[in-house]
């Protein structure tokens, strides 16, 4: 008896491994676009028809893309702005401005934006002048405060901001605060009780429990934006975690840096809240509370890009590659993962070849090691064509932005891995500014003046287990 229970169980889960088997190829095969992913899905779906297309269910980005799809259909039309048919205004004639016209017209016709003139960006370092110059913001707010990130402590330096926006409600401040569900989860309490507890309408992105949690889990809204009366906006790369805080020798210390915008393209960060926003709760932000007339407060010219997996084209790997393609002398780069997809490798050895500078900087030790074997299989070819590639010391930099030719400068939430370039919902802000170009670079230096470049010597003598463990990692760059 029990053997013949026991052949019914067998026969029954080799007949479910194998239609799954079947069904996950034929949706890879006619859906994914990416051909090498597709051919690492094929393979594990094919070796192991059981537990492939399990993971291929809770990792596929196909599915992903279905969700996020409806995500956008939700809000209706996303705002536009038109593209113009004259050549973009720059403010002043240093830049040269002629020469970078393509550049700019390329993000024109990429972003859903228009570059906008007479803008101020302010560097913030680290969290010890960024979270006070924010909190100090929200303090001063009297119209509205709308905030979201992607991670946000409800203790430390979180429990703060809860403070300072339970009393801007409590002053009459309209104030909206928005955590990726994912990133409510690294702490707790989680962040939305504790504010909707202080007063504050607080919502998660797109929860979900169990197995749809499962299934979603890389559907992340990964910007970091506060906009401030609509008229000051904070953004970069930084989440709202004690670990930012270095003067308090937190228990894992985190470098990073955040920027304060002011002037029209304010409008362009506060509409892409107001997006999301309306998407998890169906209240749509408009008027002057949100949005007022902004007059210019500075010099640079910017533009806003949005991307995430709801658009039927990859906005931000189209906008770094348009970069890539337009640099003449120097590209530097600096992220906490370097994980670039085929094409962006491409491009940077492109650039070396033709003679541009490329300076890559990334950290030593990396907060997801994992990620950090993969990336050091992809070193060789870029040294091979002249990159210069370098490794920060602790503590952990968390810090990212992108420039090129000392002019053009890329900064906001996105990483240079799968999961910012293909998965995640991103913002990033291009400027075009020589200053702007001159402090990031400065910055860039000085991070250089502590880290250690990498070399082809160096990578060779790394012992024979460290190289296998670095070539397994890489097998996984397509869902890291």
């Amino acid at each position: 008896m029990f053997g013949i229970e026991l052949t019914f169980w067998t026969g029954l889960l080799t007949v479910v491994s194998i239609v799954g088997a079947v069904v996950a190829l034929g949706h890879l095969l006619l859906r994914h676009r990416d051909y090498r992913s597709a051919a690492f899905w094929t393979a594990l779906i094919t070796l192991s028809p059981l537990i492939g297309p399990l993971l291929y269910l809770f990792l596929g980005i196909n599915i992903l893309r279905r969700r996020a799809r409806s995500y956008r259909s939700s809000i209706h039309e996303p705002w536009h702005d038109p593209v113009p048919e004259h050549p973009l205004p720059f403010a002043g004639d240093s830049c040269g401005a002629q020469e970078h016209q393509q550049l700019a017209r390329t993000l024109d016709r990429i972003s859903r934006f228009c570059f906008t003139n007479g803008n101020a960006v302010t560097m913030l370092h680290g969290g010890d002048e960024a979270m006070p110059r924010m909190l100090e913001a929200i303090r001063g707010a009297k119209q509205s405060v709308s905030l979201a990130s992607y991670i946000f402590e409800a203790i430390g330096i979180g429990s703060d901001f809860v403070t300072e926006l339970s009393n801007a409600v409590k002053r009459g401040v309209e104030v909206r605060v928005m955590v990726d569900d994912a990133g409510t989860r690294y702490s707790w309490p989680p962040v939305i009780e504790a504010l909707e507890k202080a007063g504050v309408k607080a919502r998660r992105f797109m929860p979900s429990r169990l197995v749809l949690r499962l299934i979603t889990m890389n559907l992340r809204n990964h910007r970091k934006i506060m906009v401030v009366d609509g008229t000051s906006a904070f953004t970069g790369g930084m989440n709202i975690r004690e670990g930012n805080m270095l003067s308090r020798n937190p228990a894992h210390p985190v470098h990073d840096m955040h920027f304060e915008v002011s002037g029209p393209v304010v409008a362009q960060i506060q509409r892409v809240f107001a997006e999301d926003w309306a998407f998890c709760t169906g209240e749509a932000l408009e008027g002057p509370a949100w949005f007022p007339d902004l007059p210019a407060t500075g010099r640079i010219s910017s533009i806003g890009i949005v991307d995430g997996p709801d658009e039927d084209l990859e906005v931000m790997p189209a906008a770094f590659f348009a970069a890539l393609n337009s640099a003449r002398e120097e590209v530097r780069i600096i992220t906490p993962y370097f994980l670039p997809n085929p094409v962006l490798m491409a491009a940077l050895r492109l650039c070396a070849i033709r003679g541009v500078k490329v300076t890559i900087l990334t950290p030593a030790v990396n907060n997801i090691p994992f990620v950090a074997w993969a990336a050091q299989t992809l070193y060789p070819e870029l040294l091979a064509v002249g990159c210069r590639i370098f490794e920060s010391p602790p503590p952990f930099d968390h810090s990212k932005f992108f420039l090129i030719d000392g002019v053009w400068s890329f900064l906001g939430s996105t990483n240079w891995d799968p999961r910012s370039l293909r998965l995640n919902f991103e913002f990033n802000l291009a400027c075009h500014d020589e200053d702007l170009g001159r402090r990031l670079s400065a910055e860039m230096d000085a991070k250089l003046a502590a880290s250690r470049e990498i070399t082809r010597e160096l990578l060779d003598a790394a012992p024979l287990a460290h190289r296998l463990r670095n070539g397994f990692a890489r097998l996984f760059i397509p869902v890291l």
